[in-house]
């Protein structure tokens, strides 16, 4: 795969399939409720936001919707600092929802 995984956190490359990283992206939400994602280059972050649009909907079915934050970040490639957007998602429920409103 041309994702790596490490703890709740996934880093993506411009050569990911979206669809396999949904996959993993709504185990870890399954698992912790949260992940962080992490792209580097307009490529990656393409991959990465259809990747969530993928996952959020595999998710509706469950009465589920996801909340991305989307930051910057440095990252340490080859021994090179890089900035990177990372993606926080997290599940929100429908009853959360509602009682928030």
């Amino acid at each position: 795969m041309d994702f790596e995984r490490r703890i709740n956190t996934l880093r993506v490359s411009s050569k990911s399939n979206p669809k396999q990283i949904a996959e993993v992206l709504c185990e870890l939400l399954g698992q912790f409720g949260k992940a962080n994602m992490r792209a580097v280059g307009a490529a990656a972050i393409n991959q990465t936001v259809k990747a969530i649009a993928i996952a959020s909907i595999k998710l509706i079915p469950s009465g589920a919707d996801l909340v991305c934050l989307p930051a910057f970040c440095d990252v340490v490639i080859d021994g090179e600092t890089l900035s990177a957007i990372q993606f926080s998602v997290e599940v929100r429920w429908a009853e959360e929802i509602k009682m928030s409103a």
